[in-house]
């Protein structure tokens, strides 16, 4: 868990006088849960946080009584409650890049035979914002939420590449402190794909993020400075390097291309 302290900033960064404190601690207690974890107790949340014990149990309850947070008495443990689905359906929802974005995606992935994800960057991971699957696949589905590493990944390395070099080096150390020893090597990989994406307009991981998938991905950065990332890929054993690069790239960057100019135009 990488909590806010743990975020890049600028090197001539000043303390910031707006931020509250006691939010921040609050939002890293709910980025504690992840997909499967059911209940948490306050030691977990802590150790998950870096958070002090006592800060944990006051945020917990605070979270607990605004209905972010459910409390079983019998595990003496908590849960996301409504609303955080709430608060994460107003997103979706609202999104206007994901309603845009989703019949191209299926498209391509009906017509590829891959796995299609529009991601967006949260901390230092990348997190599904939408996804499409073609209609004969049942396997190597992700969900929406579902996060994947920045550092290994082809969306999340595209991300990296579309960022200038200083703004992207500012992440170096972070995600240094979170490769610890595989640092080099995911160095390298990072590496590979800017320069891949200065080249070719795409960036691969194959076998990096997991080594049974490969994939490819397209960074869009729209005007206001936001970037979200596209990618293709699936199991390595059906989806092989060549065929992405070679058939598939092509297709996902012309979708991409697609998507913006008709952002533009809304």
């Amino acid at each position: 868990m990488v909590s806010l302290s743990d975020l890049p900033r600028r090197k001539d960064t000043e303390p910031d006088r707006k931020f509250i404190e006691a939010l921040a601690r609050g939002l890293d207690v709910l980025r504690a849960f992840q997909p499967g974890d059911g209940f948490l107790g306050n030691l977990e949340i802590a150790q998950r946080t870096g958070l002090p014990r006592s800060s944990i149990s006051r945020v917990t309850y605070t979270l607990t009584k605004l209905g972010y947070l459910t409390y079983s008495e019998r595990l003496e443990k908590y849960q996301l409650g409504s609303g955080v689905l709430a608060l994460g359906y107003a997103f979706v929802s609202n999104l206007t890049i994901r309603q845009v974005a989703k019949p191209l995606m299926q498209d391509l992935a009906n017509t590829t035979g891959t796995a299609v994800g529009l991601s967006d960057r949260d901390r230092l991971d990348m997190i599904f914002v939408e996804f499409s699957a073609p209609a004969n696949v049942t396997a190597f589905r992700h969900e929406i939420g579902n996060r994947v590493a920045m550092a290994t990944s082809g969306t999340g390395r595209a991300y990296l590449a579309a960022l200038p070099q200083e703004e992207r080096e500012y992440f170096y150390p972070y995600l240094e402190k979170k490769a610890v020893a595989d640092w080099p090597k995911t160095k390298a990989g990072i590496e590979e794909a800017v320069i891949s994406y200065q080249q070719h307009g795409f960036c691969c991981s194959f076998g990096d993020w997991n080594r049974d998938v490969n994939g490819i991905a397209v960074p869009l950065q729209l005007s206001q400075g936001h970037i979200y990332t596209f990618n293709a890929g699936g199991p390595a054993f059906r989806l092989n390097p060549e065929f992405l690069e070679n058939e598939v790239a092509p297709l996902l960057k012309n979708m991409v291309s697609n998507i913006k100019t008709m952002l533009i135009r809304l």
